[in-house]
Order: structure tokens, then sequence, then C-alpha cells
């Protein structure tokens, strides 16, 4: 009788779970298929991968630590070789049967019941069921039969509303092969740095053999390939495939990170895709990144270890490199150097100077005037200094702005006023400054504000754009702010022109340096004070390029300028730009002339002009520098002293220079002529004293304090 059973055990098993799909129904576990493109959109990978522009990987990080899935690879992306060993070892007839293999069944519940050999009957339909739903797949003693009817029904559902085609492309893409590894992108690109569509014979051959027993030791998967291949493998390849396979986690290959700063921004914002295509242009990061490195290695010695480096595209605003760490080297690695803030040093000159051609205040030509300087501040006094400690005397805007020149910069901004050039700034979208009072004083124009590389080049690159501003893009959906004119084209034009100026630059750089070009560029140099931070930025007719150098710490560089610091990794980057297309310089735009002009000194040039600009009979004179209140500085508390008579205490109200239009007029009482000092009785309190031109209009202003009684003890004599 126990022989008769036996022998009969496997038609019994086969027709009761035949038995079972047929009256089990739906139940509690009622299963409805999901539509394959649910479930490709579905698909969540474990890394997010940032993409450049054309789509090679520039980035990807970890976000899910228990397993490790990548993106989903379509049917036609994979290895020929590895979907016939998945076939011929996990369903051999795949393409003939409804989503359940009877035969299979059948013999897989025989195996069972006469054997101890555990023989798995499950379809790639049945299988990919129950990745699908997780309460069709099998605990620890294995699925029950009411599971398996169920899993079952589930596969027939499946196969009627999806293709083959498509089943077998989710379950590749969604199947355990080895430990955390899911998926044959993963798989492939895991455990043997290979993609999808790269796997030989051999290495096709371990990866379906891992399907059955996915943690089983090298030799058992090896001989299982061996078994599962209908044709020879060649031994050497498929033991170099099994090392790979089982290599320890250490020896497989590195995550990319090519642009880490800004991929981490770029997760953190778009946490819900898996891939994000950027504006970045791989060849050049990569090339921006080694720039960078070897010119940091080669001033290493004059304690500088960081830097950046951002490019732009000057008519998108796409940006197409974004290197914010000098690599392992940079005292913060993780710190964005392209986005921190820092003292812009020389940097701002150009929007000053636009600013005051804008407003017709000054031309190209005008002389300014580099002597000592000496600029009252509250309780101090400022005296600027140019970089090289030496003076010129009267020299033209041109020359000031092309040769950095800091004692016409802040006679300038005296002239344009602390106000309006903040405001201009601002406009330029440079977002972190102080906007109350004069907070800068009259170093603003050196660089005492602070900026970031990303603010600073993007305002240059108005200036490359006719002087109208836009934001920038970061990836492909990315929307810039509309178009808003910050500067005239005029005053951008002749901004651009001086830049772009050799001959001019040769006062302090001389006409061999790093920021000499082949073509057409347009570049500015900065220090910050004490060395603390060096920048380059400038533009040709497609790009714009930005370079900082420096310590995250705050150190002091050595004999560091922006000559040696940042332009030569600048001039790399603007040379690889243009490597097969030259820059051309820009056109004239509308509103402005080019002339002769004869200064002083009998010297001839020609100039450029806003339109109306121009001065009479084409001679150069020196700008008159603009009166200020000399005496009392802004600020000032003054003291009586109760030892001296009343009538002997008088302060000196001075204004330099002094004219025949200038008026005082103090807490909105006038006092007179501003033609020479006046001496006047203090009274305690504050008070605000204006000097007016003959208009009424404010050209200086302070406000100080008188402390001390008035009253005289009666026993003083």
């Amino acid at each position: 009788m126990t022989t008769q059973l036996r022998r009969f055990a496997p038609l019994a098993v086969a027709i009761g779970t035949l038995v079972a799909i047929g009256v089990s129904g739906w139940g509690e576990l009622e299963w409805h298929a999901p539509t394959y493109q649910d479930v490709r959109a579905a698909h969540r990978p474990s890394d997010t991968r940032l993409e450049a522009r054309d789509g090679r990987l520039l980035h990807e990080i970890r976000i899910d630590p228990t397993r490790r899935v990548l993106p989903w690879t379509p049917l036609g992306e994979i290895s020929p070789a590895l979907v016939d060993a998945v076939l011929r070892s996990e369903d051999r007839r795949f393409h003939e049967h409804p989503g359940v293999d009877v035969r299979a069944l059948a013999a897989a519940a025989w195996q069972r019941t006469t054997t101890s050999t555990r023989r798995g009957g499950s379809t790639i339909s049945m299988q990919l069921t129950a990745l699908l739903d997780p309460r069709l797949r099998a605990g620890a003693g294995g699925r029950t039969w009411e599971q398996k009817a169920r899993q079952i029904r589930a596969a027939i559902e499946l196969e009627r509303t999806w293709r083959k085609e498509q089943i077998l492309e989710a379950y590749l893409n969604l199947v355990p092969f080895r430990g955390e590894v899911e998926g044959v992108t993963a798989a492939a690109g895991v455990l043997l740095a290979k993609s999808p569509h790269g796997l030989d014979n051999a290495e096709a051959a371990l990866l379906a053999a891992l399907l059955r027993a996915p943690s089983a030791p090298p030799d058992v998967v090896t001989e299982r390939a061996r078994r599962l291949n209908e044709e020879s493998l060649e031994e050497d390849q498929l033991a170099r495939a099994t090392d790979a396979i089982f290599a320890p986690p250490n020896r497989r290959p590195p995550t990319t990170r090519l642009a880490p700063h800004l991929a981490r921004r770029l997760f953190v914002t778009n946490p819900d895709r898996a891939t994000i295509r950027s504006t970045l242009d791989a060849d050049l990061q990569a090339r921006a990144t080694a720039a960078l490195e070897r010119e940091l290695a080669a001033v290493r010695s004059r304690n500088v270890r960081d830097g950046a480096v951002l490019v732009l595209d000057n008519e998108s605003g796409d940006v197409l490199a974004y290197v914010a760490s000098s690599g392992p080297h940079a005292t913060s690695p993780h710190v964005d150097a392209i986005r921190a803030r820092r003292q812009a040093g020389s940097t701002l000159k150009p929007f000053l100077y636009a600013l005051a051609l804008e407003r017709r205040l000054l031309t190209a030509a005008s002389l300014l005037d580099d002597s000592p300087l000496e600029v009252a501040l509250t309780g101090a006094v400022y005296r600027p200094r140019n970089y090289d400690g030496s003076f010129r005397g009267d020299v033209s805007l041109r020359t000031a702005l092309a040769s950095s020149l800091n004692i016409p910069a802040v006679r300038t901004q005296r002239l344009v006023g602390e106000p309006a050039f903040v405001d201009r700034l601002l406009a330029l979208g440079i977002t972190g400054l102080v906007t109350t009072g004069d907070h800068y004083g009259p170093s603003l124009t050196l660089g005492t504000a602070e900026v970031s590389l990303l603010e600073l080049a993007n305002a240059y690159r108005t200036l490359a754009r006719a002087g109208v501003h836009t934001g920038i893009r970061f990836t492909q959906e990315d929307t810039t702010t509309p178009p808003r004119p910050v500067y005239s084209p005029a005053s951008s034009f002749v901004i651009g022109q001086i830049l772009s100026d050799r001959e001019a630059r040769s006062t302090t750089f001389g006409l061999e340096n790093a920021l000499a070009t082949r073509f057409w560029t347009a570049v500015k140099t900065g220090t910050s004070k004490e060395m603390r931070d060096n920048w380059c930025v400038g533009f040709s007719s497609d790009y714009t390029v930005a370079v900082w150098v420096g310590n995250h710490s705050g150190e002091p560089m050595h004999d560091v300028s922006g000559i040696t610091g940042a332009a030569p990794t600048w001039l790399q980057v603007m040379s690889y730009l243009h490597r097969s297309s030259a820059s051309q310089p820009p056109p004239a735009p509308p509103g402005v002339v080019r002339l002769p002009v004869a200064f002083p000194d009998g010297r001839t040039a020609q100039e450029w002009f806003l339109e109306g600009t121009q001065p009479p009979g084409l001679r150069i004179v020196a700008a008159a520098p603009p009166s200020q209140i000399v005496s009392p500085v802004d600020g000032a508390i003054l003291v009586l002293d109760p030892d001296i008579p009343d009538d002997r205490q008088q302060v000196a109200l001075v204004a330099s220079p002094a004219g025949d239009d200038l008026t005082w007029r103090l807490d909105g009482e006038r006092l007179g002529p501003a033609t020479e000092p006046r001496l006047w009785r203090p009274r305690p309190g504050r008070h605000q004293l204006v000097l007016e031109d003959d208009a009424g209009a404010a050209v200086d202003r302070v406000r100080f304090r008188v402390r001390g009684n008035v009253q005289r003890s009666p026993n003083r004599y």
C-alpha cells in the first residue's frame, strides 16, 4: 500500500494543485496585476545619480543602505547571453506556457515526495508575482500550498495583461542576485564592473547560477554555471568572472564622484528623483578639476590648499563646470567653496566704474588722482594703498580699472556714493550685502563686502550679456529668471573693452601674464585683505569662468597675487573652452563712439565714450575730486571741557575741496558758505551737519554728538 501511494504521489500533488487553483478564488488575498508601466515607474534605485548634460554619469550617492539597486535596464540592452542563461536555469518553457508550467510543477512535486532535494517548479512569471507582492513570498519554512495556489493564479493573471518581453524584463530588473545586489544593472555593475549589455557567456552563466542560491559558495556556483551552459566555457574566463563576483566589497570599483557638492545639493532639492540630468559638461568638469589640483600643487608651498572653479554659458546660464573643492589636499573637502562667502577683493571694481560711466560722472578717458589719500572715519583715518605701494599721479579710468589701482577706485566710490553702489550690486544678484547706512565705508570697492563665487560669476556674465541679468541653470528642467537690464549695453561694452586691454593692464601686471589669452577675453583679478582670498573672473564671447583659491580656514596665503594664484587655472580652463573656436570681441552697440583724445602729458589715444560724454575739443583734464566734510568726522563724540571758558571752545567745520557753491547747514539751520573753515561753538546733544551745493542738494553729511554741561561751577574762575 505504501509503495502504491508513493507511485501516485506526484500525480496527486499536481491534480491537487490544479484543483486549488480552480476553487480557491481570490478570497482575502485577491490579486490584481499591476501594469508594466506602474512597476517600471515605481522602480527606485538605491543610488541617486547625477548625470552630465549628455547622460554620462558624474556622481552617485547611496541613499538606501539595505540593498543595492541601479537604474532599470530595458530588455534590449541586456546581454542575450544572460537572457538565455536565465531561461535555461529558471524557466526553459517560458515562451510556451501561460504562466504556469505544469510539467515543471509535477517534476518538483515528485522530487519533493521521493527525495530530500527541494526543486523549484516556479516559472519566471510566478517568481515575478512574488517580487511584486510580499504576501506571495516564501517564509522561513517555504510557501504554503495556499500561497502556491494563489501565486499560480497571480501568474496566470499577469500573463493575461503583460507581454512575455515585459515579464522577462521586469524579472531581470527586480530579482536578487547576491547579498544586497538586486536587478541585472546592479549585478553587472557592482559585481562585474560592466554594463548589462556587455556580459560574456561565463559571466552570464555565473549570474544565472546565482539565482538558485544567492548565498552559495564560489565552487558550487561555478559548477552550476558549467552544468547550465550548454557550450563549454573557457576555464580562465570563468575563473576571472568568479573572482570578480566573489571579491570583497573593497575590491569593487569606487562610486563615481566627479561633482560631489553640486550632487548633494541637487539630491536634497530633488529627493524623489533617482536620476538628475544636470547642465554640466563631463569632459569640462574633469578638465577643470585636474587644472585646479595641478595649479594648487604648484603653489602649495605658499600655504594655498583650497580652491574652486565655476564655468557658465553666457547665453543660456547653464552651469558647465562646478568644481567646489580642490581634491585630496583640501582643508575642508565638504565645504562648497562656490557658495561660501568671502571678501571680494578688487573684483567689484568693474561694477563701480560701470555705474560711474552710466551716470555720466566719468568716461573711460577721465583722469583720476592716484596720490596719497586720507578718509576720515569714526575714530580713525582710512589710508588706502595700491597693491605695489606706489602712486602714479593722474591716471585714466581705463588704466585705473585694468591695472586695479585702489586709490582711484576709492575716489570714484565717493563720487558715486555707497548707497547707489550697494543697490547696483544687489541688482546683480550679490545678496549678502548690508544695506543699512554706510556700513562698508570707502573700502567697499576694494572688497570688504563678502560674495560667493556663484554670485560673482553671474555678475560678470551680466556684463558679458550687454548688462542683462538672468538666473543660472543647474539641471535641464531649471528655468532661469526673466531677463532684467542692470547696466546699459553701452556701459557694459566699455567696461568689457577695458578689461580686455592688455596694454592698460600692463601698468601693474606687465604684458606677459596668465590673463593674456590668444583670443578675446575680459578678465579681472582680486585679492582680499592679508591675502586670504584670491579671485580671477572673466568672460569670453561664449563663457564666463570664475576661480577662487585660498584656505577654508581663513589662513593667509604667502606672496600670492591674482596672477600667480587663481589666474593660471582660469587660463587653462578658458583655453580648453576655446580650443577649437576663437572668442571674438563684441560689436559696438548703439550709443557708443570711438574718438581720438589728447591727454595733458601730450599722449594721444583712441577711446570709447558713451555718446554725449566726449570732452569738448577731445582734450582730457583731471577729474575734480568730490567735496566732502573733513571735520568733524562722521560718528565723532566731542566732549566739552569744564576748565575752558565757553567762548574758547569751538569746533572747526572744514570741507575739502572748498568751493563758492557750497553751503553749511547744521540741524536744518543754514550757517553760510563753506568756502573756508568755519568755527562753531558746540552745544550738548546730537547734531547733523550737511554740505550742500548751490541747488540745495546734499553733497556730504556727517552725524556727531557733543557731551558736557554748559553750567559752570561758581567756584571756577
